[in-house]
This record gives C-alpha cells, sequence and structure tokens, in this order.
C-alpha cells in the first residue's frame, strides 16, 4: 500500500472532514459514501497505513486511543468538530454531556457507524458512512495458531467505571496501589453520567455557609425511612457519617457541588450540586476522569470482564477480561472492587424479578446489564434485595430522558390530565410513580414557570431537546397541553397560595419555595420508567463482599449500584451519588489496604 507522509495524511483529511462537515448540515456534500469509514477514505486515496501505520498487523488497543490519535490529527478535536457545526442546528453532536470521548465510540472504521447517544435519545442524526444501507459482510477472520493467553498483573482491579470505580481507582492508586480500571463500555461515566439531581450530605461546609441546619442522624432516619425502614442499619449510618466527607473529598480534587437544594423524603435541604443547579453527574464524572488521566490510572475500554479468579481456597486472585481488539487474557491482582451498576437497562432481569414491569421504558445507559452482580454471585457473593427496583416517577413521556427531581424540590408541581394536583411533589418515588400510574393515560405533567425555569440551570436542557410546552399565560398552557384552563388556573392559584400561607392543606407538601405566577409557563410531560435497582451483592462497612454465610469473600470488595442494602426498598433521589463516591472510597481504600498486608483479606 502507498503511504502518505503527515502533511498528505492531514490535507486528505481535510477533504474528508467536508464530506464528515456535510453529513452534520456544515458544508456541502462532496461525494458518496461507502458503508464503513474504511470505504470512505479509500474513495478519497487514504491507505490503510495511513491510520494503522506499517506494522505487519494492523494492531488496534482495546480503549482505540492510537487509532484516535490519528483521527484527531486529521480533522481536530471534539471541539474543533463541534466549532464546525451549522448555526442554529438542533444538536451539535460533537458537544454533549458525554465529555472527551474517543472518536470511534461513533465512527467505526470497519463496521456501519452509529452515533452513541442514540442508545438513549431519539435524534435522527445523520453520520458518516452510516447512512442505512446494505452492509457488507464482515470479512472471515484469518485462523490463527494457537497462542498461550497473556497474563498481566496489578494489584488492584477495578470493575465499571462510572463514579464508584473511578473513586475507588483513585483511591487505592493515591494509598500506593498499582490500578488497573476495566469499563466495557467505550465510554467512561457510566450511569453516574446520567445523574441529574445532586448529592445528599449532611454537615457539610456548604449548608452551614447557608445556614441550614443537618446531622447524620437526620440523614440516617429519613433514608431508613425512605426505604421502608430494610436498608442495612450499618451500611445507611455509613453513607450518612461519611456524606460531607465525601463532599470535601470531591472538592479537592475540584468539584464545584456548592448549591444546595433538597429532593423527595428529604427533611431539611442537602442535596449539593453545581452553582445554579447544574446537573452533579456529568460534572462529577467529568472531574473523577480527569484527576484518573492524571493520576495516569490505566484506564480500558472496550474491555469486558467475564470471570472472576479463585484460587483453590475461594479467594480472589485475578480477572479474565475479553478485549474488542485483544481477545481474552488474564489480570492477575491481589484485591478486585466490583463498581459495574445496576441492571436497569436489562429489560428481561427486571422483567424476571419484577413482572408487573415488563416493557417499561428505562432512564439508564445502555451499560446497565447487571454483569457485576453477576459475576459476585457466580464466585459465590450473595444476593440481597434484588426485587427492589425503583421506578422514576418523572422520565420524559416517549423518551428515556430523566427529568430531574430537582425540578419539583425548586418548586414545580404535577397535574394530571384533568389539570389538577394529585400527589405532594416531594414524597418518595415509588409514591410519586404509583399516584402518576393511577391517573389518566398513567402520566401527568410538570407545571413550572420562568422563575423556577432560572431557578435550575440543567432545565434549559430540556428545552434543547423539545420536551417542554410553552404559553405566555396559564390558559396558553392548558391549550398547548390540552387541560381544561379554567381547572389549571385554579389549580396553580391554590398553589400559589399554598406558598403564601406557608402551607400545603391538600397534600402537604413539606417545603414550597417559590410560587408559580412568572410568566412564560412550562409544562413536560412525565411517565415513570425502570431507574434504579436497590438489590446487589451483599457487603459490610469496609466494602467486602459477603458471602452467603455472612462471611467476606476474601480479595473482593464491591461499591455503588452493583451492591444492594443501602437504598431499601426505595432509594431516595441524592444518594446515589453520595453512596458511590462514599463507598467507592471505602472499597479503594479496603482493597488498597489488604494489598499493603492489612487485615481486610
Amino acid at each position: 500500500m502507498k503511504r502518505f507522509n503527515l502533511k498528505t495524511v492531514l490535507l486528505v483529511g481535510a477533504a474528508l472532514a467536508l464530506q464528515v462537515a456535510a453529513v452534520w448540515g456544515a458544508a456541502p456534500r462532496t461525494s458518496g459514501a461507502g458503508n464503513a469509514l474504511a470505504d470512505l477514505h479509500t474513495a478519497l486515496g487514504v491507505t490503510c497505513a495511513s491510520c494503522h501505520g506499517t506494522a505487519k498487523v494492523a494492531a488496534v488497543d482495546d480503549s482505540e486511543r492510537s487509532i484516535n490519535v490519528t483521527c484527531v490529527g486529521c480533522h481536530g478535536n471534539l471541539d474543533a468538530m463541534a466549532a464546525q457545526a451549522r448555526a442554529g442546528s438542533h444538536v451539535n453532536p460533537h458537544k454533549s454531556h458525554l465529555g472527551d470521548i474517543n472518536c470511534t465510540v461513533c465512527h467505526m472504521g470497519h463496521v456501519q457507524s452509529k452515533a452513541y447517544c442514540t442508545n438513549c435519545h431519539a435524534f435522527a442524526m445523520k453520520i458518516p458512512a452510516g447512512d442505512p444501507v446494505p452492509q457488507k459482510p464482515a470479512p472471515k477472520a484469518a485462523k490463527k495458531a494457537a497462542v498461550k493467553q497473556r497474563v498481566e498483573r496489578a494489584d488492584v482491579v477495578v470493575i465499571g467505571a462510572g463514579a464508584a470505580g473511578m473513586t475507588a481507582a483513585i483511591t487505592a492508586h493515591d494509598a500506593g496501589a498499582r490500578v488497573i480500571l476495566i469499563e466495557k463500555q467505550p465510554i467512561t461515566g457510566g450511569n453516574s453520567m446520567l445523574a441529574a439531581g445532586g448529592m445528599n450530605a449532611a454537615g457539610t461546609r456548604f449548608q452551614k455557609a447557608k445556614g441550614i441546619a443537618d446531622s447524620v442522624e437526620l440523614m440516617y432516619q429519613d433514608t431508613m425511612k425512605g426505604g421502608g425502614n430494610i436498608g442495612d442499619p450499618a451500611l445507611v449510618r455509613v453513607l450518612a457519617k461519611e456524606s460531607a466527607g465525601s463532599v470535601d473529598w470531591l472538592t479537592s480534587l475540584g468539584a464545584d457541588i456548592s448549591d444546595v437544594g433538597r429532593m423527595g423524603g428529604a427533611s431539611v435541604n442537602r442535596t449539593h450540586r453545581p452553582k445554579g443547579g447544574a446537573a452533579v453527574g456529568a460534572h462529577i464524572a467529568g472531574v473523577l476522569k480527569k484527576n484518573a488521566v492524571q493520576r495516569r490510572i490505566d484506564i480500558r475500554l472496550n474491555s469486558k470482564v467475564v470471570k472472576l479468579i479463585e484460587d483453590n481456597k475461594g479467594r480472589i486472585t485475578g480477572v479474565q477480561v475479553e478485549g474488542k481488539h485483544s481477545g481474552l487474557y488474564t489480570i492477575k491482582a491481589k484485591a478486585v472492587v466490583l463498581t459495574a451498576g445496576g441492571f436497569s437497562a436489562n429489560a428481561d432481569k427486571v422483567a424476571f424479578y419484577r413482572p408487573e414491569y415488563k416493557g417499561m421504558t428505562t432512564s439508564n445507559q445502555p451499560g446497565a446489564t447487571g454483569d457485576g452482580m453477576d459475576l459476585g454471585a457466580k464466585a459465590g457473593g450473595e444476593l440481597k434485595d434484588m426485587k427492589e427496583i425503583q421506578i422514576h416517577p418523572t422520565v420524559a413521556a416517549g423518551s428515556r430522558i430523566l427529568i430531574t427531581e430537582a425540578v419539583r424540590g425548586n418548586g414545580a408541581i404535577l397535574v394530571n390530565h384533568e389539570g389538577k394536583r394529585f400527589v405532594n411533589e416531594l414524597t418518595t418515588r415509588d409514591k410519586a410513580s404509583a399516584a402518576i400510574l393511577a391517573q389518566t393515560g398513567k402520566s401527568a405533567y410538570l407545571v413550572f414557570d420562568e422563575g423556577i425555569r432560572k431557578s435550575l440551570k440543567q432545565i434549559d436542557g430540556y428545552f434543547h431537546l423539545e420536551l417542554v410546552k410553552e404559553g405566555a399565560t396559564i390558559q396558553e398552557l392548558a391549550a398547548a397541553i390540552n387541560v381544561p384552563a379554567t381547572v389549571l388556573e385554579a389549580t396553580v392559584a391554590s398553589y400559589n397560595a399554598a406558598f403564601d400561607g406557608k402551607s400545603d392543606p391538600d397534600f402537604k407538601r413539606p417545603d414550597i419555595p417559590r410560587p408559580i405566577r412568572t410568566a412564560r409557563y412550562y409544562a413536560i410531560e412525565v411517565k415513570p420508567g425502570v431507574h434504579y435497582t436497590m438489590g446487589g451483592l451483599k457487603i459490610n462497612a469496609d466494602g467486602q463482599v459477603l458471602a452467603a454465610s455472612g462471611t467476606p469473600m476474601a480479595g473482593l470488595f464491591a461499591a455503588g449500584e452493583v451492591t444492594g442494602g443501602v437504598h431499601g426498598n426505595n432509594r431516595l433521589g441524592g444518594n446515589s451519588i453520595s453512596e458511590t463516591i462514599t463507598f467507592g472510597r471505602i472499597a479503594g481504600a479496603s482493597a488498597a489496604k489488604l494489598v499493603k498486608g492489612g487485615a481486610k483479606k
């Protein structure tokens, strides 16, 4: 094959960029695309060597870092590509909450490309070499001689690169352990990337600065009550006691969670989030990833752990990994930390445990399939509370987009198709979901005004996604959502009177921070969707996975949604990020202590 020098590649890349930009609406398209990017590049004279180099075997690492260097060298980084978007275009695909991701997350070299965001969003996105054309059969892989499976070594292997996993990895690394962080998806962040409302914590410096009186005991009581008093008291106490320290730890890493609001089931304002009420998940996930990269932690994407390795005494001694490009290999480790999340995106598993939820949409990212729980259970870990599956009351109707509970916390109300309130908007998620499902059409409307919109920055994203109906008056809004205007006007007037009187006689809502009387007026139709799995592997206060006998499994730790016991039968909004950070720190520290010869085996 003819080899291009860097200048030639850049020139050809610029031509290809015109085609890419054309698909996104930035410039006229210059030629037709093939079934994959390799075809498109070949048409422009770019050879295999231009992307893969001159090695006899065009090896690509599982995280696809090497090939992405070439992509960026030709086309520029995500910011450069985002700048090419056509002015006024609805969605800029190169600028999103997913952060700094690889080009190959969406753009495939040898198979048809697909926009990753369409896993959750219903955008009608065209993508280079991703048009719905018949796909060529994949070339048959050449037969290889049997080779010995490679073996690597680490002190600690962390499985799952969401907030819990990155927290555990950073903590273990800072304690002196050599860490490998494994992620089956092509991006980091997991469900944590989608978290919106905030992080619950009690007795923080940010609460004190705002004059909010809170305590560890009050957070403990709220969490136990919200979970039907079936949560593990020892774990719930750890969650509450260590929450302020977790806020301080995140802040020390560069996170901004200084704004404090309230979500359902909380007695006081304790939900921490970025200034202005921006979404907490993408921000924290970005901060954690930045810190992990700065520490040069080995993060491997497109890599699925398929087995936990045990010795003849039942001690976990490593993992078997299947890499997208590298195939099967083994990592021997002194400790393994499971942080692979829940199973809300596994429709079959959800239906197995809760048949009544069959067919219900989910707000989760596609990787939340319960793999980590399966790994731990097969190795002998005990599963707990698996039937406790939370449906979130406010998923935007017809989508998988979660409307954060913070919208209600900042003053929005829920009204039915008859225009009436029907529930305390700040009740727990299980009760709010049940109330919505009892209404006409099994849906409701979140109603709010311009004042509430301005109080919470993330609301602007719902407008961007065209989920919001609006009107200059309550009457106009009623027409837009097809509810009786006189009834909706009376409902809003009654709510405003409750604000003025500091009492909600109809539904006993404990906190009404704002009235609804500032034009314009808005509504989002919402339906309950599968959101969170409270069940998972049983752990103790040190993050050790427990066997059915109640004894800790040697070498195995866990944190986050892969575990069960913290939330009982209903998770309070804001407690998920709190759990992932607090127990991620604990699991990482316990694993590092084991590596150094400590007692946690």
